[in-house]
């Protein structure tokens, strides 16, 4: 036993080196604070992913979920969205397709940029100068001209995320406090922003508690065996910290 725990504990350092020499000094460093063998206690998680997120800029914090599912069953389907409590950090412009009293209401909500038919043949022309598309759903039709443009970069209005919707000012609220999207990849995988490393330990686990309350409710009811198999988070330039999957969504609403 003790041989195995030896012969574990040089191939991570092994590890540890190999990385170091292929992404610099900082990340070695950081790499250097976290165990590769240990699956971290939520608050002590974000603790360290705080102080080891060494960039000059605010790093985002990343969390991964691996999940059970096999995305190729159409009953297997992950995804969806939910607001953060404490938000991003970031701010978005966000466009809604609408008319009459529905774009005078986008308006009046502080959406940044307002059309119908005009908005839409703007995107046609290789505008995409937005981070969110909000429609209403008489307009979506005529959306639909510009789905494989929209589609591949994740801007598609869709009724699942709020973001097809006749109550706009809802939708367009929802995105300015923090709401993120969340699907589930090829290999089952769920890549969710939970903020910035300003945040600070305590905001940063409230946001995950809030994504992992979210995929819990979301599990398929046909996914067999364990749902939520592994968790990692991460800062933008630092290595990845395994959580206790038990301990990481015990507390999730």
């Amino acid at each position: 036993m003790a041989k195995k725990k030896s012969e574990s504990a040089g191939k991570a350092e092994s590890q540890k080196s190999a990385v170091a020499s292929k992404f610099g000094k900082r990340y070695a460093a950081a790499m250097a604070q976290v165990d590769m063998n240990k699956s971290y206690k939520l608050e002590e998680a974000f603790e360290l992913v705080c102080k080891i997120a060494g960039a000059k800029f605010d790093e985002t914090i990343d969390a991964s979920f691996n999940l059970g599912v096999d995305t190729k069953q159409g009953d297997q389907q992950v995804r969806g969205a939910v607001v953060l409590p404490h938000g991003t950090g970031k701010k978005l412009k966000i466009a809604v397709v609408a008319k009459g009293d529905k774009a005078k209401e986008a308006e009046a909500a502080g959406a940044d940029i307002v059309g119908a038919d005009d908005l839409i043949e703007r995107i046609q022309g290789g505008f995409l100068d937005f981070d969110k598309l909000i429609a209403t759903p008489d307009m979506m039709v005529a959306i639909s001209k510009v789905g494989k443009i929209l589609g591949p970069r994740d801007l598609m209005p869709n009724p699942k995320l709020g973001t097809v919707t006749l109550d706009v000012t809802k939708a367009i609220n929802e995105q300015r406090k923090g709401k993120v999207e969340y699907r589930a990849e090829k290999a089952g995988i769920v890549h969710v922003k939970v903020g910035k490393k300003s945040f600070g330990a305590e905001k940063l686990k409230d946001n995950f508690l809030s994504v992992a309350g979210a995929l819990l409710r979301a599990k398929p009811p046909t996914s067999k065996g364990t749902y939520i198999q592994a968790i990692t988070i991460a800062s933008t330039m630092s290595p990845g910290i395994k959580l206790d999957v038990s301990d990481a969504t015990s507390g999730a609403n």
